[in-house]
């Protein structure tokens, strides 16, 4: 037991200063009906007032492990433009992060006929970042961590949104900007260098009574190190003739220079009924601490209102695959 600790405590110390450096860990949180969490682009996309709370626990039966907790508002402020905010606490072993995001969005008709349509969004970031020094054991002046790590960083995400039809692609750039690591200076590790670029992609196949498939891609890389992963993902959902519909899916995540070698993979389910909405997704481990712990679970609430707020085209209702009653 003492020997699974010490390596958890590594792991997780290691991991910590590259998942948490203002990159709240994205695991299917997007796939739950709401994008807007991977793109400001999304923000006010739907004609109604979206908001999503998400709870997420990974790696299971491990002491400390990564416990994320994060709410996601979003809607239409004008005819073709929105606004969003998101407010987050991530906790990883012995560190914490805590933020909010403030996000504005616009949509454009490119063509109306064909169904084609371009959205720029913008998020400004506020994060605050901690590492609890007090639990920290052994406390070896080697680690670097000898007096109070607190830091609070401000950011900005950019993205474009391009819709045709049942196709979608979202291209995206988090944290542009680099980080204040001025109290992390004896911390070798610490990268100051947080851009990520995001690229979201699928298309959604209409089937017969009134259900469709939708196969999508979401693919991450990180600036600072060359690291980037794929999640290849899969959702069917069944409409009824209130608009409510139920969904089953599933999520595949590899590091792109180990396709074979999955990082997680797992099932998720969800439904919507009048305003209420449910999901909720599991992932099975498949790196090392697979042995030490039963998989990570996330659960998905949310709430739809104020349906019908914008009569443009490019706004994307919950019918808006071309379901018609």
């Amino acid at each position: 037991m003492k020997k699974i600790a010490l390596l958890s405590f590594l792991f997780l110390t290691l991991t910590s200063s590259y998942s948490q450096e203002l990159n709240i860990p994205v695991f299917t949180q997007y796939l739950a009906d709401n994008p807007f969490v991977i793109s400001p682009t999304y923000a006010g996309i739907g004609d109604n007032l979206r908001i999503r709370a998400n709870g997420l626990t990974q790696w299971v039966g491990i002491q400390d492990a990564p416990d994320n907790q994060s709410v996601y508002a979003d809607f239409r402020i004008a005819n073709q433009s929105g606004v969003g905010a998101s407010f987050y606490n991530d906790k990883n072993g012995y560190t914490n992060q805590a933020g909010a995001k403030f996000t504005f969005a616009h949509h454009i008709i490119l063509d109306y006929y064909s169904k084609q349509y371009l959205s720029f969004g913008m998020s400004f970031n506020i994060n605050t970042f901690n590492i609890d020094i007090a639990k920290l054991s052994p406390t070896d002046p080697d680690y670097g961590i000898t007096n109070d790590r607190r830091t609070t960083n401000n950011n900005f995400d950019v993205g474009f949104l391009y819709r045709w039809d049942q196709f979608y692609l979202s291209v995206n750039g988090a944290n542009i900007l680099g980080k204040n690591i001025d109290q992390f200076s004896g911390y070798k590790i610490e990268p100051n260098l947080l851009l990520n670029y995001q690229v979201y992609t699928g298309y959604v196949i209409k089937t017969a009574n009134y259900s469709e498939i939708e196969p999508s891609a979401f693919f991450q890389y990180f600036a600072s190190d060359g690291r980037s992963s794929t999640d290849l993902n899969f959702k069917y959902r069944k409409y009824n003739n209130r608009d409510e519909y139920y969904w089953v899916g599933a999520s595949y995540r590899f590091l792109n220079d180990q396709v074979l070698k999955p990082l997680n993979l797992g099932p998720m389910f969800g439904f919507k009924k009048s305003v209420f909405y449910f999901g909720y997704s599991y992932q099975m481990t498949f790196n090392e601490m697979a042995s030490f712990n039963s998989g990570t679970h996330m659960i998905t609430i949310g709430l739809d209102f104020l349906q019908g707020i914008s009569d443009c085209p490019c706004t994307q209702s919950v019918d808006h695959h071309g379901w018609g009653y």
